[in-house]
């Protein structure tokens, strides 16, 4: 499984372009990291990708994931997931229903789900949370929550948006370790978008600079 960009670019409502067309693959179990100046498009890209591009934007070229193009398709189609810079839990839920949110429909059994969620939580350093309060989460658990929730989905592929911005330092090392261990296991072809050169150092990828239409 690889995600692949050709020649994918962006427009606003106006017709200005947001960056200049980029082509780029990302293989199966690797990260690759997308850098740029602020306002660029980094999110928005992340957002065509996913299939949630705002209104009033227009995406020009091709998304394609295992070879299957997927640029036309909804996003509850197109198996990609997205972690956001905040993590984000469901309030009226408790922690391993959160989990169970992310299970994919054919798995079924009350047995079978809860099995797989506690497998989740003891991978995520969260065993014997299950029935716990999400707001009484440390920022780091509910980061490791958040991304085990999008990972039980069986994403084709992920993206990342700022995972770890929100993170002290201590908390941010911890993440980026989980995080990148978890992609390689499960053989995720993941993109992600940072400010921070450390976290593409940590992903050990390839590293693309996102550089504006009118950038020379």
């Amino acid at each position: 499984m690889s995600l692949d960009l050709e020649a994918l670019s962006i427009r606003s409502a106006d017709g200005h372009a947001l960056f200049q067309p980029l082509t780029l693959q990302v293989p199966a179990g690797k990260v690759v990291t997308v850098m740029g100046p602020s306002g660029v498009g980094k999110s928005t890209l992340l957002d065509a990708i996913g299939g949630h591009l705002a209104h009033g934007f227009h995406l020009s070229g091709t998304v394609r994931l295992d070879g299957r193009d997927v640029t036309c398709l909804p996003a509850e189609a197109r198996r990609i997931g997205l972690v956001f810079q905040d993590a984000l839990l469901f309030p009226h839920l408790s922690v391993g229903d959160n989990l169970a949110f992310g299970l994919p429909p054919g798995l079924r059994g009350r047995a079978a789900r809860r099995a797989a969620v506690d497998e989740a939580l003891s991978q995520a350093g969260l065993a014997g949370l299950y029935d716990r309060d999400p707001a009484t989460l440390s920022g780091g658990q509910r980061a490791r929550a958040a991304l085990m929730r999008t990972l039980l989905a069986e994403p084709a592929a992920l993206l990342l948006d700022e995972p770890f911005s929100k993170l002290d330092a201590g908390r941010r090392d911890e993440m980026r370790s989980f995080t990148f261990a978890h992609v390689t296991s499960r053989n995720v072809p993941t993109l992600m978008v940072t400010h921070d050169p450390e976290d593409a150092a940590a992903a050990a990828g390839p590293l693309i600079d996102l550089k504006g239409a009118s950038a020379p």
